[in-house]
């Protein structure tokens, strides 16, 4: 037997493995793992395209009935909505359904939409072109609210498209050259444009923007930015592209036909402008299924 002693197994200490220059990298790479990982997720939540599309736009403006009429395919009595509505539609031509977010126009409320924005993938500014010529002033200071929440979206986040409905041009008296939607969407155009351009003005020369409902003005409300270099106009807006459409539903026909048997017939034919029942109804939906089928191109195929 050999008077050396024979080796023991020596057991290494981790500390002897993993030195403090090889814990210091596998800590770092660790913390670099852990950050990518978040601002993955955050940018995908962040600039995830919205499934809903908000109807926003003034009290009495016709958001309501666009909305039952898309859903019922009739006018339904309304009234002043004080409260949010939610509801779901199909979209044409799919089996895809849209939810659509109506809210109230009250100016105490109005701007709730601003909760919804996040799942905005469209919005729909809803006018009466029939009163527009009087409210001009007060749609934009509503549309401008608009468009500055659409402005101040962060980069990551895809801009909703937007919508300016000219609704109720049925109200409008149609030329031998230029029909009454098309009337509408060029009345509509025209006073926002020029409403809107006296609130840039009026922001540039340092004067307070009223805000209606509030007492404080809003000098530091943005979004009227043009890529020109003269008045505002819709098509040079920076904030994205707007897309105008003439709407209307039959709330006048459904009006009449609640009327006495007696006097219905003439008064169809006095407030439709000749036009017949099944015809009047035919109109009205085909309005609103070019609205529909905006909802669809840009809802759906894009």
């Amino acid at each position: 037997m050999s008077d050396f002693p024979s080796p023991e197994a020596e057991v290494l200490s981790p500390a002897s493995v993993f030195n403090a220059q090889t814990l210091a990298i596998a800590s770092l790479l660790l913390a670099v793992l852990l950050v990518t990982i978040f601002f993955v997720s955050a940018r995908r939540k962040s600039s995830s395209k919205g499934d809903a599309l908000i109807l926003v736009g003034g009290s009495d403006a016709g958001k309501t009935a666009i909305l039952s009429t898309l859903i019922y395919e009739k006018t339904l009595p309304t009234h002043t909505s004080m409260q949010t509505n939610v509801s779901v539609i199909a979209l044409p031509n799919t089996h895809k359904t849209l939810r659509v977010i109506d809210v109230p126009g009250h100016p105490r409320i109005r701007d709730q939409f601003l909760e919804y924005l996040p799942d905005a993938k469209a919005i729909a500014f809803v006018v009466d072109a029939s009163a527009i010529s009087r409210n001009g002033s007060a749609v934009a200071e509503h549309l401008h609210q608009v468009l500055h929440a659409l402005t101040s979206l962060p980069p990551s986040r895809t801009t909703p498209a937007l919508l300016i409905v000219a609704h109720k041009c049925d109200l409008l008296k149609s030329t031998v050259h230029t029909s009454s939607d098309q009337l509408a969407i060029n009345r509509v155009r025209t006073v926002l444009e020029r409403e809107l351009e006296k609130r840039r003005e009026s922001h540039a020369n340092g004067v307070g923007v009223e805000k209606m409902g509030a007492e404080d003005a809003e000098s530091e409300l943005g979004g009227l930015e043009c890529s020109g270099n003269g008045e505002f106009k819709f098509a040079e807006w920076e904030g994205g592209e707007v897309t105008f459409i003439g709407t209307f539903v039959n709330s006048m026909y459904e009006r009449s036909v609640s009327r006495s048997r007696h006097n219905n017939r003439k008064q169809r034919v006095d407030i439709n402008g000749g036009y017949g029942d099944s015809v009047l109804r035919r109109v009205c939906m085909g309005r609103l299924k070019e609205l529909a089928h905006f909802l669809f191109v840009r809802l759906v195929v894009s």
